[in-house]
């Protein structure tokens, strides 16, 4: 990620044209019409609302975006895919339902299902007649969960695998029709299809949770389950090609929802302060108010910049890719896919959060939606992977990078004339490599010391939304709001970086001498005159109380 991409070849939000922006607006209406209605009996469980619901988005398309046309689907690429998850983001619990569905409940027979499998499967999930589901979280295999205890044997004849075990955490496993199981075999960690109607299929109680309470989760439970040897979901012993490359697919569809999600919050939190009135004034004329509403459209346009960025840059590996290199050409976004999980997750954190604190005590109770919100994001942080496991992945890779690359230090800091975001960016992976170095002149062992590892998977994320909110505002000729919004992404995320840097050199350099150059070197490094922030922010609020619908 050292060269900047040409701004000219990403793709952004802008580039969507009208027919999919029809597609985005059926999703939309979806969710007002028949979804926003019915939330008080998802919440209760009326699992026929759920499946009504199902079948209806099956009728308008919105389960078969990713599905090829052969088997029932509309054959659209991650770009689509991840609009109309982003408009899916403002239905609850139901938005979460419908992401494992179309997600890890459907995809993994997309890449992996062989012929007689997609022809069974696909037509029935793409039409909602079935759900689906995907099973690879257990009791005692949560973040490890490439070592199940769920086993699968092979019959003495051969036709068939005996599974046992269970999958905890199942989300749709009351509602789903077929199950994507992951168990231990011989040859190593295997993918079946197991349907619900087999024999010593059995699911749990519901789990009572703090938010998403709509969506069923429970624990899936297989006794002695009979599984035909065409049931086996790609190679035998391969099953971690299923598990991770589906996973990457699925963090950057949650990673949308969030983006979606957190601009209803917005929405909610700048209509409530156009509304509300203190000291006989609407709290939205106070400056605090719209530094509040100003930080969270800049996490917004910064989370939407970089996700579309990657769902294009995906579309296009897409493309290239044979039947045969397809894994490789998915596994190839691991990292980006994990960033914008992590990104968007905390994105959404924090915008819930302040979208309560301007609703005030009104914010904390359930007759108001932010409420219901607030407890639905938490979750976002733990599941597809914590957040944690997600910033490992981030710097696993960025570190293979690095030990891989011949790039010098010097070739980045070279005596330039540019623009002062772009001296931000430059400068930032400046200060990414230098850390790096420190790390390896160290020898510190990342794996046992992962503060280190957090540390640099910060940073990586900060650079890249830098990048992503620079080449969209250049590549929109500079539109003063979105110009004004990078401007903000680009020095608060080198500050960030900074930080990052000097805690790792302060951490690992226990010569003093060598800790005083170290840091001393980012001190005198050339850095633009930081701008004033807080009229920058107020320009951004003034220009979306007059027209909110920059954030839709």
């Amino acid at each position: 990620m050292d060269k900047l991409e040409d701004k000219m070849a990403i793709f952004t939000p802008e580039d969507f044209h009208d027919e999919e922006k029809l597609i985005a607006k059926t999703a939309e209406l979806f969710i007002k019409q028949d979804v926003s209605p019915k939330i008080s009996s998802i919440e209760q469980h009326q699992y026929e609302v759920t499946r009504q619901l199902f079948q209806k988005a099956g009728d308008l398309g919105l389960l078969a975006i990713e599905i090829p046309e052969a088997y029932g689907g509309l054959e659209l690429n991650k770009k689509i895919s991840g609009l109309v998850a982003e408009r899916m983001g403002f239905g609850g619990s139901f938005s979460v339902s419908y992401n494992i569905h179309a997600g890890v409940g459907t995809l993994p027979y997309v890449y992996f299902g062989n012929e007689g499998q997609k022809l069974k499967y696909l037509p029935k999930l793409a039409s909602g007649k079935w759900i689906g589901a995907y099973a690879l979280t257990e009791p005692d295999a949560g973040s490890d969960a490439l070592r199940p205890k769920t086993n699968a044997r092979l019959q003495e004849d051969g036709t068939a695998w005996i599974v046992n075990g269970e999958k905890q955490w199942i989300t749709n496993a009351q509602l789903a029709d077929v199950f994507v199981v992951f168990a231990k075999t011989n040859e190593g960690m295997t993918a079946f299809i197991v349907e619900r109607s087999f024999k010593g299929v059995s699911v749990g109680q519901e789990e009572e949770k703090m938010g998403i309470k709509g969506s069923s989760t429970a624990t899936l439970i297989l006794a002695d389950v009979v599984v035909p040897m065409d049931n086996v979901l790609g190679e035998v012993g391969k099953g971690h090609k299923v598990a991770m490359n589906i996973l990457n697919m699925a963090r950057l569809k949650l990673a949308f929802s969030n983006i979606g999600t957190a601009k209803q919050a917005f929405q909610l939190a700048l209509n409530y302060g156009k509304e509300r009135r203190q000291f006989d004034r609407s709290i939205i004329d106070f400056t605090m108010i719209q530094e509040k509403l100003a930080d969270m459209a800049v996490l917004i346009y910064g989370a939407e910049s970089a996700a579309y960025r990657t769902a294009g840059k995906m579309d296009e590996a897409i493309a290239l890719a044979t039947k045969e290199t397809m894994v490789y050409k998915i596994s190839d976004f691991a990292l980006e896919c994990a960033l914008h999980k992590v990104h968007c997750s905390e994105a959404l954190g924090k915008i819930v959060d302040e979208a309560v604190q301007i609703h005030g005590g009104y914010g904390y109770m359930q007759d108001y939606e932010v409420e219901r919100l607030y407890r639905d994001a938490r979750i976002s942080r733990i599941f597809e992977g914590t957040n944690e496991i997600n910033r490992l992945t981030i710097a696993k890779m960025l570190w293979k990078e690095h030990t891989q690359t011949t790039a010098t230090e010097g070739a980045l800091i070279e005596n330039q004339p540019l623009e002062r975001n772009h001296q931000f960016i430059r400068l930032s992976k400046y200060l990414m490599k230098l850390a790096m170095t420190v790390i390896a002149n160290r020898q510190i062992h990342l794996e046992q010391e992962q503060e280190y590892m957090r540390l640099l998977a910060d940073m990586v994320k900060e650079s890249y939304v830098m990048e992503s909110a620079l080449l969209r505002t250049e590549k929109s000729a500079h539109e003063l709001t979105k110009q004004l919004m990078t401007d903000i992404i680009c020095q608060e995320g080198y500050r960030k970086i900074e930080e990052c840097t000097i805690d790792i050199i302060t951490a690992a350099e226990s010569n003093d001498q060598k800790r005083t150059t170290w840091l001393d070197s980012i001190r005198h490094l050339n850095t633009p005159l930081q701008q004033n922030l807080f009229m920058k922010k107020r320009a951004i609020a003034r220009t979306l109380i007059d027209n909110p619908k920059l954030i839709s």
